[in-house]
């Protein structure tokens, strides 16, 4: 019996989504039997799934049907009456996946304005939802987007990201998500006599450079990162193989996660991380980023900056710079898909093409948001212009650092598992590194917490 990475839950969803003849048809809208676009008539309400308000802002800044939304940011209302209904649900320990699973279920019995239209997915999870037996997301071409014309200028990473393994392109993205270091400029004059980009690059250029430099901040009283959890990325992104192949159920923890595990650990008993700041996502880590702080730098994707590290920081603009990281690195991005049954194929083609394809509005969005948007040749020409700088890292282009980043980046193989593990393999491994528990018992804590996260696995192979 073959066995597929969805959920369940989501098999089970788009079992009945077949049945009811509400797949992709070759050619077709993609509006199913329900008499939406297949008849050419539009639904009234479009519901767009969510775990915050970004994709909202994106839409209402560039999409041009957008009339008003709803002081409460529920409801976003088009020129031509139609509602934008926003359902938006936490991302931490698979809410959103879990509402959005039991929505999925329920798709193709829906009365017209209850079907989802869009729903959005991140790398972490992305495969799940592209997965060609789930046919949960729509391939871009039913909608009529030609993915090797329409979004030829795309970042091919991000192509291949939200393609199913048979590399139909189910989705689209507006971001493209290149890490740099992000470094507080006030320390870096004090601690290195200078807070230049170029030379504090040269500083932390790679994991070598880095501890000398993590030996010269300690020196001073500062931590260079605020948590073991900041590097956990850029070890994560370079692992060898997904941590679930596709049809296994055996969970393989790559040898780069256990790095991270030691260096972490080194790091740690070495004074460069600060001991009270305890993962991220929480109250200590969001105040590591305020002037009181003494942690030098964050590695952050340019959302990170933007949604962030800004809202974190308390005192003026021109206090933090950017730099190239100790090694390249990609961390998120959202993908936007249409879900099969809609209703609203037309209209969820004018948005994908909108805030995800359209360079003007993707440049908009970067200029606005700084947000590193996904036209390969926007961005070279975003890293070449100075109207794109920022004011708050002191009239730096940040874009000038983020571009070559992106161009090489080879993305982690990825699987449907990958959220959970990336959070409990931290969780388990959090306790062991503030002293609660010894490593093995992290170990096995994070086989019970994975399994009970997804009960179809099976086995956790560790490497040797």
């Amino acid at each position: 019996m073959k066995k597929r990475v969805v959920s369940a839950l989501l098999i089970a969803a788009m079992a009945v989504t077949a049945m009811a003849g509400c797949g992709s048809n070759s050619g077709g809208s993609g509006g199913g039997n329900d008499g939406g676009s297949a008849s050419g008539e539009e639904g009234k309400v479009i519901n767009i799934y969510s775990w915050n308000d970004e994709f909202r802002e994106r839409v209402e800044a560039v999409y041009p049907e957008v009339k008003e939304t709803s002081s409460d940011g529920t409801v976003t209302t088009l020129n031509d009456g139609t509602e934008i209904h926003w359902i938006i649900n936490p991302n931490q320990d698979g809410v959103y996946q879990q509402k959005l699973d039991e929505a999925l279920m329920k798709q193709a019995d829906a009365a017209a304005d209850d079907k989802i239209d869009i729903f959005l997915s991140e790398t972490d999870y992305v495969n799940k939802y592209t997965d060609k037996d789930a046919d949960a997301a729509m391939p871009l071409k039913d909608l009529g987007i030609d993915p090797e014309k329409d979004l030829a200028d795309q970042y091919e990473f991000t192509k291949v990201t939200a393609s199913d393994t048979e590399g139909v392109q189910r989705g689209s993205t507006w971001q493209c998500c290149p890490g740099l270091l992000v470094y507080r400029r006030d320390i870096a004059k004090e601690v290195f006599g200078t807070d230049d980009p170029e030379e504090i690059g040269q500083k932390v250029k790679d994991w070598d450079a880095m501890k000398g430099t993590a030996e010269e901040l300690k020196a001073k009283g500062y931590f260079t990162f605020s948590s073991y959890a900041d590097t956990f990325r850029l070890y994560g992104n370079s692992i060898a193989e997904s941590w679930v192949s596709p049809g296994e159920t055996v969970i393989k923890v790559d040898q780069k996660i256990m790095d991270w595990v030691k260096s972490s650990k080194e790091w740690l008993d070495a004074g460069y991380l600060d001991k009270n700041v305890k993962g991220q996502w929480n109250d200590d880590w969001n105040k590591a980023m305020g002037s009181a702080s003494k942690v030098f730098a964050f590695l952050f994707p340019a959302w990170g900056i933007d949604f962030t590290l800004k809202p974190n920081w308390d005192g003026g603009d021109g206090v933090w710079g950017v730099t190239n990281p100790p090694q390249e690195y990609n961390w998120g991005g959202s993908y936007v898909h249409a879900c099969t049954g809609t209703d609203n194929a037309e209209h969820v083609k004018d948005i994908i093409l909108a805030v995800t394809v359209n360079k003007d509005n993707l440049l908009k969005i970067s200029k606005d948001y700084s947000d590193f948007t996904n036209t390969v040749s926007g961005m070279q020409e975003a890293a070449k212009d100075d109207s794109f700088s920022s004011e708050f890292l002191g009239g730096q282009n940040a874009f000038t650092y983020f571009a070559p980043v992106a161009e090489n980046i080879q993305i982690a193989p990825l699987s449907a598992y990958d959220q959970g593990c990336v959070e409990l393999i931290q969780n388990s491994f959090s306790d062991y590194l503030q002293g609660k528990i010894d490593y093995d018992k992290a170990k096995t804590n994070f086989e019970t917490a994975i399994k009970e996260r997804y009960p179809d696995i099976t086995e956790i192979q560790w490497p040797e």
